[in-house]
């Protein structure tokens, strides 16, 4: 999986590339009627309800365009929020707040969405022992926020991107020619690379799942598109002989009796790909 080194320097290309994108050679609209050593405090205030991320991000935006900006936090990430609440206050430069507000309000809009989506997932697999993962379904450019907000609301990080893990879908194994050869293939190519990556494999029916248990090797087979009887069959063929994922359209509705049906994971891209704005906004105190 991806290290934290590696995340922390996404965290940082994104931040300078929003900056760049949204400041250019200056923010014009403050430097016209601010003062270049007028200082002011700003809120942080809720105007929803939901699952709060992004403090910490913000607290890293802040730290970037301006050291001398400082932070009170008062709700830190993971909490849940209502209408009024106050997350944070920032003071110093008053040029500094503006320049940074867009990107903060941005960034923790989508990710207090994506926290509020995931943690209901949560709740619904509460007692099951199923975890509920993420996938690559992201806002390009973007992708840490969102996976971030995901493990803030309670949900695990599936791979991060291509680089980090092997995922034999189910294009992988038809261009190929078929799982024996896909799975055969891979392992000799991570041998050859000297490259230490797990292997999760796609399986479209009960006949695929033996195919890829006959290979072996595999870390964890994805069970798409299943309905709940096969895959309670496939769970009970694969047995501990890896660990189980079920993916492909599972919604809040369906969630709990796939989870029932005794997979480690259920996947879903409607975390990252189909939220609404939490309602937030950063105003003068």
């Amino acid at each position: 999986m991806i290290t934290k080194k590696q995340f922390n320097k996404e965290i940082d290309l994104i931040i300078a590339n929003a900056i760049r994108e949204d400041v250019g050679d200056g923010d014009h609209s403050s430097l016209a009627c601010i003062p270049e050593d007028a200082e002011g405090s700003a809120k942080l205030l809720v105007k929803d309800e939901g699952i709060i991320a992004g403090v910490d991000f913000a607290r890293q935006v802040f730290e970037f365009v301006d050291t001398g900006l400082k932070m009170d936090v008062k709700i830190p990430d993971g909490s849940r929020v209502k209408h009024g609440d106050v997350c944070f206050y920032v003071s110093g430069s008053s040029q500094s707040i503006l320049k940074a507000e867009r990107l903060v309000l941005n960034a923790m809009q989508r990710m207090s969405a994506i926290a509020t989506k995931t943690n209901q997932y949560v709740k619904l697999l509460e007692g099951t022992g199923t975890q509920i993962l993420d996938t690559r379904k992201t806002t390009p450019g973007i992708r840490a926020l969102e996976k971030w907000a995901v493990v803030i609301g309670g949900g695990k990080n599936h791979r991060f991107a291509l680089y980090d893990m092997i995922m034999l879908k189910d294009n992988h194994i038809d261009f190929c020619g078929g799982i024996a050869k896909a799975i055969e293939a891979t392992k000799k190519y991570l041998k050859a690379q000297k490259l230490n990556l797990k292997i999760i494999c796609e399986a479209r029916n009960l006949d695929e799942i033996e195919q890829i248990l006959e290979a072996g090797g595999v870390y964890r087979i994805l069970i798409d598109n299943f309905n709940y009887e096969d895959t309670k069959k496939a769970v009970a063929l694969i047995g501990d002989k890896c660990l189980t994922e079920s993916s492909g359209g599972i919604t809040l509705e369906t969630v709990r009796k796939y989870a029932e049906c005794g997979v480690d994971y259920i996947s879903s891209g409607a975390l990252t790909h189909s939220v609404y704005n939490m309602d937030l906004s950063l105003k003068a105190v």
